[in-house]
C-alpha cells in the first residue's frame, strides 16, 4: 500500500459509527469562533515565536504575503504581519472566516478571506510568498493534491504544523467509557511526511511540545466542544467534564513542524 493510500484508509476509520451519529442531538463537527479567535489575550500568551512561525519569518521578505489555508481564527498567519503585509486566509468556514477578518482589521493587517475547502479553491488564489497551514491535515483524506497545491501556492516556502497524534486522540478514553468502543491511533504525524516524501517533497521535519490552550481557560466552553464531538446532549456535559480530567484544559501535545520549499 503506498504511503498516501494509507494515510487515506486510517483517516477513514475515524468515521463515527451511523448509529452514534444519528442519534446525536446535534452534529459534532464544526468549530466554534470563540474557540479559536485570535484575541489580544491569547496573543499575549502566545508571545514568543512557534517553531512553525519561526519557520515561516524566516523566509518572509519585508512587505511579504502570506496564504494561511485553513486559517481558523487566524492563529497561524496574523502573527507574521510584520514583516508579511498581506494575509489571505481560505477556510470552509464563514464564521470563522469573520473572526479571522475581525481580528485582521483589529489589527490593521491588510487581508483578503477566500471562502471554500482547499484544493477546491485553488485556482481562485494567487500564489503569495509563504503558504502556511496549521491542524488541517487530519481532515484531508486526499493528501497529495491538497500538499500539491499548496507547493504550487508558494514563491518561497510552505509551512504545515500538525500535532504528532490525530488532534481527537485525547478523547479516546473518553468514547470508551461513555459508547463503549476502540477509537484509531493512526495515522500520525510521521505518516504524513511518508505521503510528501512520496510525492518527490523535501521536506524538514522539527518536533517538538507546545501546551494548547485555545480557549483561553474558558472550561464550560471546551466540556461543550468536547460533548459535541462526543455525540451527547448537553445534560451529559458534567459526566463529560469528568471524564476529561484537568489536563485537557492545556494538554501538552507532541508537534510536528515540517516545512518545504515552494514551486510558484
Amino acid at each position: 500500500m503506498s504511503a498516501a493510500a494509507h494515510w487515506a484508509d486510517a483517516l477513514a476509520r475515524w468515521a463515527i459509527p451511523k448509529e452514534i451519529l444519528d442519534a446525536a442531538p446535534e452534529g459534532p463537527w464544526g468549530f466554534p469562533p470563540s474557540l479559536f479567535a485570535w484575541t489580544p489575550e491569547r496573543a499575549a500568551a502566545e508571545s514568543g515565536a512557534t517553531p512553525a512561525r519561526q519557520r515561516a519569518l524566516e523566509a518572509l521578505p519585508d512587505g511579504g504575503s502570506v496564504l494561511d489555508v485553513g486559517v481558523g481564527g487566524g492563529r497561524g498567519s496574523l502573527p507574521l504581519a510584520p514583516p508579511a503585509a498581506l494575509v489571505v486566509g481560505v477556510d470552509p468556514s464563514a464564521d470563522l472566516l469573520a473572526s479571522f477578518s475581525e481580528s485582521a482589521d483589529r489589527l490593521g493587517v491588510a487581508y483578503r478571506a477566500v471562502h471554500g475547502q482547499w484544493p477546491a479553491v485553488a485556482g481562485d488564489v494567487e500564489p503569495q510568498d509563504v503558504v502556511v497551514c496549521n491542524h488541517v491535515v487530519y481532515n484531508v483524506g486526499d493528501l497529495v493534491p491538497f500538499a500539491a497545491a499548496l507547493t504550487d501556492h508558494a514563491r518561497r516556502r510552505v509551512v504545515l504544523e500538525m500535532t504528532a497524534e490525530h488532534p481527537q486522540s485525547n478523547l479516546n478514553e473518553a468514547w470508551r467509557v461513555l459508547h463503549g468502543i476502540e477509537r484509531p491511533t493512526s495515522p500520525g504525524g510521521l505518516d504524513a511526511v511518508a505521503v510528501l516524501e512520496e510525492m518527490g517533497i523535501d521536506v524538514n521535519v522539527e518536533e517538538g511540545e507546545r501546551r494548547f490552550n485555545p480557549a483561553g481557560g474558558n472550561r464550560a466552553e471546551l466540556v461543550t466542544f468536547a460533548r459535541r464531538r462526543l455525540c451527547l446532549a448537553p445534560e451529559r456535559d458534567a459526566e463529560v467534564d469528568a471524564l476529561l480530567g484537568p489536563d485537557f484544559e492545556s494538554p501538552l501535545r507532541r508537534v510536528f513542524t515540517l516545512w518545504w520549499d515552494g514551486s510558484a
